[in-house]
């Protein structure tokens, strides 16, 4: 009986909170039209309304930001609607900017823009946001004052005055505390730089919050892949001086460092814990090593293959890390996730990149079981791109209970970059200057031009890379370049004019194929005093060639790696040639961290070349060593000779023993030391066997030293030559002082 009373009640209550709508009526519209005011009031006539359902209409016409104020009732069938629209910006413009397209970039940032509503709330915000977006580009102290203009039938203008002042430059950057690693170290990890009077072209020289923040990030990274764990940075800058300069402070305290003594999987009992068996021998190589995220990340991308391939889906993962005294457990939990799919997926915030360069970086898509772990890496990616500042995402309910919109808004930052180098050394001067654009046209592709410059060659160069042509997940790359040598000592000349294409991918984990054609235009030219072997190889030639490589990355990281390794091997194979060759190479390089202050390295690469037909290789093609790969001898000054010219080889291969000691010598010197023992070899000519007469095994053992100077970084070598051939030219002391714009 009580239930019956009760159902009643509830339908006598619902009777009379609730109304049909019969009639529609709009007043103080002006520009937007009454039918418009029904399709986004969401409003159907002959329904029944409750109180709540009119809450809700209001609540929509709210939301269009059409209007300033808006009455809803509804009396008799008849749905009342009064509202008081917001005047219409006729024109937006920040005066104090010279630079249009400045201009119109920050005006697209702006919550207020021409044609849209005036709503004077929002008028604040985009003052704080003018001087944000300035300060991040140096100008820390501009004001900005806004004026608005009223016009008849309710427009308005809008004027920003903006007064940029002076760019805070950086004069000086410490850092403090308990931070275990050199200064030097640490410069070359963040992107701020002292302002100095050579670093003209750079813009990193200015105060910059967004580039202090990425400065925070990149040394916490750095800090944790060496073992770092709960490391923190803290930034200060003094206060401003006359000269309109600042002194930027990273308080670092590095903490403990760890090494991981203990991994573990926790497997759902629905999963079979037998699929992750595979990954102990990864887990064996990192027990015992100082705890890096970068490895962790290894063993969750192996942990999401072993996923993909037994197709798993709905299955999720989570790590949980477990300090104790100096040493970390890594447990990670394989679980089966809700059973949900993507239903949507929108792009909001790229003004300049097409939508089809963030989504071919997406490993989720609509329609897929919904992954935390592949939205996450989806992120990652879009980050490593390098064409977004900062990349958020959000997780919203779907129309359906059991599916997710996922939400990804990006925030476009400058991609391109201009800079340039000059050096002196004993080897002579040069210069160098590059322009770089990596979102070229919004398509996400990356365009380098480069010019170097030295006292006997001049070379240049464009390279265009798609590093996802056709959304395939391969680079496809085009280069053109040029490079004049011009040796008056040996009496030749070259021109060689080179294109091509090609692609590269990974092909498995961390192995990496490259292919591609190269077609070159080699022209020779003579004088007397050159040799008889160069007179003979002085002409034209053409050649097409296939190009080809293979690599295995397993470095811990790219930047400084402190273990692992890289072996990789390349050739070119003519297909058509005037005088065809075919070259290989195959390099190696190994790391290893011997004690915390000292990383040790080992570097071999062997090169072949070798004439087809019975032809001899020409001049341009023939191998010479470079003073890095062997120190202690002038660049392209060993090997086979013919007369006064060093003629190159047919084969060569170098091998280098190094030892990094970055904390030798007090940090106030701004000095970092390392060893070497380098060995190598140069031989072979196959026009003249009796020119090969320096078939001899060259060393060489010395210091690096780099020293951050007033002028600009400085590198000195210093090596004692422990074997040579009689011909070789040596080189005991080096230096170079060099440094960027």
């Amino acid at each position: 009986m009580l239930k019956t009373y009760s159902i009643l009640f509830f339908l006598f209550f619902f009777h009379v909170s609730a109304e049909v709508i019969q009639k529609l009526e709009v007043k103080g519209n002006k520009r937007i039209s009454s039918e418009t005011i029904k399709v986004y009031g969401n409003i159907n006539l002959g329904k029944n309304y409750s109180s709540d359902e009119i809450n809700e209409i209001n609540k929509n016409l709210y939301e269009t930001n059409f209007f300033e104020d808006i009455s809803v009732f509804l009396s008799d069938g008849v749905l009342n609607i009064t509202v008081k629209e917001y005047p219409i910006i006729n024109f937006v413009d920040i005066q104090g900017e010279k630079s249009d397209t400045i201009k119109k970039s920050v005006l697209s940032k702006l919550n207020l823009k021409e044609k849209q509503s005036f709503i004077k709330n929002k008028l604040s915000d985009d003052i704080i946001l003018l001087k944000n977006i300035y300060a991040s580009i140096g100008f820390n102290f501009a004001s900005v004052e806004a004026k608005v203009q009223s016009f008849d039938n309710e427009r308005v203008n809008l004027l920003f005055v903006l007064n940029k002042g002076k760019k805070t430059n950086i004069s000086q950057i410490n850092f403090i505390g308990d931070k275990k690693i050199k200064e030097s170290k640490l410069r070359d990890i963040i992107v701020s730089e002292e302002m100095k009077f050579w670093k003209f072209l750079s813009k990193n020289t200015f105060l910059n919050k967004n580039n202090i923040e990425l400065d925070k990030r990149l040394l916490i990274n750095y800090f944790k892949s060496i073992g770092y764990y709960d490391v923190q940075v803290l930034s200060s800058n003094a206060e401003v001086g006359q000269e309109n300069s600042t002194r930027l402070t990273y308080n670092i305290n590095a903490g403990t460092r760890y090494k991981v003594n203990k991994i573990s999987t926790n497997v759902s009992e629905v999963i079979d814990s037998n699929l992750f068996i595979p990954l102990k021998d990864s887990f064996s190589k990192m027990i015992g090593k100082y705890y890096s995220p970068f490895n962790v990340k290894k063993l969750l991308d192996e942990l999401d293959i072993l996923i993909l391939n037994n197709d798993l889906q709905f299955i999720e993962h989570s790590v949980s890390e477990i300090l104790e005294g100096d040493t970390i457990e890594i447990k990670i939990n394989i679980f089966e996730g809700k059973k949900e799919l993507v239903e949507k997926v929108n792009i909001i915030g790229n003004n300049i990149t097409d939508e089809a360069v963030i989504r071919s970086e997406l490993l989720i898509d609509e329609g897929d079981p919904f992954n935390k772990t592949k939205l996450e890496q989806s992120i990652a990616k879009l980050k490593a791109r390098n064409i977004f500042g900062e990349i958020k995402n959000k997780i919203i309910d779907g129309s359906k209970k059991d599916q997710k919109i996922l939400e990804i808004e990006v925030e476009e930052k400058p991609t391109g970059e201009i800079s340039a180098g000059a050096g002196i050394g004993t080897n002579g001067a040069s210069f160098a200057f590059n322009i770089k654009e990596n979102n070229w046209l919004g398509k996400g592709l990356s365009i380098s031009t480069n010019l170097d410059v030295s006292a006997e060659s001049l070379s240049g160069q464009l390279f265009v890379n798609n590093p996802n042509y056709n959304f395939s997940g391969n680079s496809l790359y085009y280069q053109v370049s040029n490079t004049i040598n011009d040796k008056a000592t040996s009496g030749f000349k070259n021109n060689i004019i080179s294109t091509g294409i090609g692609t590269k991918f990974e092909q498995y984990r961390n192995v990496y194929i490259s292919s591609g054609l190269n077609f070159s235009h080699d022209k020779l030219e003579v004088n007397s005093s050159a040799s008889p072997a160069l007179k003979k190889q002085k002409g034209t030639f053409t050649d097409l060639a296939f190009d080809y490589g293979v690599s295995l990355d397993k470095r811990d990281k790219v930047f400084s790696p402190t273990d692992g390794y890289i072996s990789s091997f390349s050739g070119a194979i003519p297909i058509y040639a005037d005088a065809g060759s075919i070259s290989n190479t195959y390099s190696f390089s190994k790391y290893q961290g011997i004690t915390e202050n000292a990383v040790g390295a080992f570097k071999l690469q062997a090169s072949a070349v070798n004439g087809l037909s019975d032809k001899d290789v020409r001049l341009s093609k023939r191998l010479f060593t470079s003073n890095t790969r062997l120190r202690g001898f002038e660049s392209g000054k060993i090997g086979p000779k013919d007369g006064k010219d060093y003629i190159g080889g047919n084969y060569s291969i170098t091998s280098n023993f190094e030892l990094n000691l970055p904390n030798l010598l007090p940090e106030s010197t701004k000095t970092d030391v390392g060893l070497f023992l380098d060995f190598g070899n140069l031989w072979g000519v196959d026009y003249s066997s009796s020119l090969d007469d320096s078939n001899k095994i060259r060393s060489s053992a010395g210091a690096n030293v780099s020293w951050v100077s007033p002028a600009g970084p400085m590198t000195f070598v210093l090596s004692q030559n422990l074997s040579k051939a009689s011909t070789d030219v040596t080189e005991g002391f080096n230096f170079r002082l060099g440094t960027t714009f």
